[in-house]
């Protein structure tokens, strides 16, 4: 009887350890099975998959990281002399095109806490020589993107599709913690998702097959929006998060929002190292992301943030930041600040937030008296 589960080993394949072209790398091997009951002892029923009689325990969701690097410390690649390289976390590593390197993972379980979930971080670990900035550096040209995958109890893929309509109402916090990102041209386009006639009309002639924050694909999808990856702590914090996120938006999918930011909180505590001010910061802005992913509607907490993908004369014109240095300019004349400010400020807003859509895209603004 075996007492400790599955052990992730090397493959033996000295490819991947080899530096490959881009887009040449080995294919990722689907790690988030395991035969040992063992490992998915305390995990809860839902989160495991029971179908396959070779690999009788697959985990409900699967998760794999692409790492972009500037250069990889010395001694990662395979030598010519035949010394293996390879990385058990990762599938292999190739050139990229817009910061240097990538190590792509192989696909991984995605898990609550236990024995399996252990196994996988201490992959993390075992990688943080190409993970971590001090001996991997990266830069602002690299991102980190994730790709997520779910299957359904009889074993089938969820299409990205069906996932991401699952998961929309509950990523304006991944919106909030990458918010910068939306402006990178690399996954500027569509911010919406698709959502919705106006932006679909609207973006018609803008979107791009590969370059949006979410990249919806035949079954999964692939947050590009993520930043770059800089460390194992990091590492385990996006793990984990991710998995909050998907679980309650499978299993728990009449939730409340407020319940999920109860969830993750913590581990936002953790990435902030226990900055609250940070903290609360992020999960208020989240919020809004959340509604402008729902209703396309877009307000003056998220507009500096969104506002250079809507810029189009028909959709979105330069009127909220107008009227922004209106209201500020007219309480700083009345010598009103701080909380008062903030208050009075929102009260002003609450008349103009850019609530109603009309049918031909344009919106429709009142004139303050202030």
């Amino acid at each position: 009887m075996n007492t400790t589960g599955i052990k992730y080993e090397k493959t033996g394949d000295f490819s991947r350890g080899r530096l490959a072209d881009y887009h040449r790398k080995p294919s990722p091997i689907d790690r988030s099975k395991t035969p040992y009951a063992i490992d998915t002892k305390g995990i809860k029923k839902q989160n495991i998959i029971s179908i396959s009689e070779h690999y009788p325990y697959e985990s409900q969701f699967t998760i794999g990281f692409e790492v972009e690097k500037n250069s990889l410390y010395r001694g990662t690649f395979t030598t010519r002399y035949g010394v293996d390289r390879e990385h058990i976390l990762f599938c292999g590593i190739e050139k990229d095109g817009s910061c240097g390197k990538e190590a792509v993972t192989h696909i991984l379980p995605l898990l609550p806490k236990s024995k399996w979930r252990n196994k996988v971080l201490d992959l993390f670990y075992q990688s943080e020589k190409i993970l971590d900035d001090r001996y991997s550096p990266s830069d602002y040209r690299c991102g980190g993107h994730i790709t997520i995958g779910v299957r359904k109890p009889n074993g089938e893929n969820y299409t990205g599709e069906e996932i991401i309509e699952k998961m929309r109402k509950n990523i304006g916090i991944i919106y909030a913690l990458f918010r910068k990102r939306l402006k990178n041209m690399y996954c500027g386009h569509n911010v919406l998702i698709g959502m919705g006639e106006w932006m679909n009309s609207y973006d018609s002639q803008r979107q791009h097959h590969k370059y949006q924050p979410v990249l919806v694909k035949d079954g999964n999808v692939e947050f590009r929006l993520v930043s770059r990856f800089s460390s194992v702590k990091q590492t385990i914090r996006r793990y984990e998060l991710f998995y909050e996120i998907l679980d309650f938006s499978f299993n728990n999918p009449n939730g409340s929002y407020e319940t999920l930011l109860k969830r993750v909180k913590p581990i936002l505590k953790s990435m902030y190292e226990g900055d609250m001010e940070k903290v609360d910061m992020i999960l208020d802005l989240s919020r809004h992301f959340r509604r402008f992913l729902l209703t396309g509607r877009i307000n003056r907490h998220i507009i500096e943030f969104v506002d250079g993908r809507l810029n189009n004369s028909d959709r979105w014109d330069n009127e909220v930041r107008r009227l922004h240095r209106e209201i500020s300019d007219r309480l700083r004349e009345q010598n009103i600040s701080g909380d008062v400010a903030r208050m009075m400020s929102d009260r002003y807003y609450h008349h103009y937030e850019a609530e109603t859509v009309y049918p031909e895209g344009r919106r429709e603004w009142v004139n303050l008296d202030l």
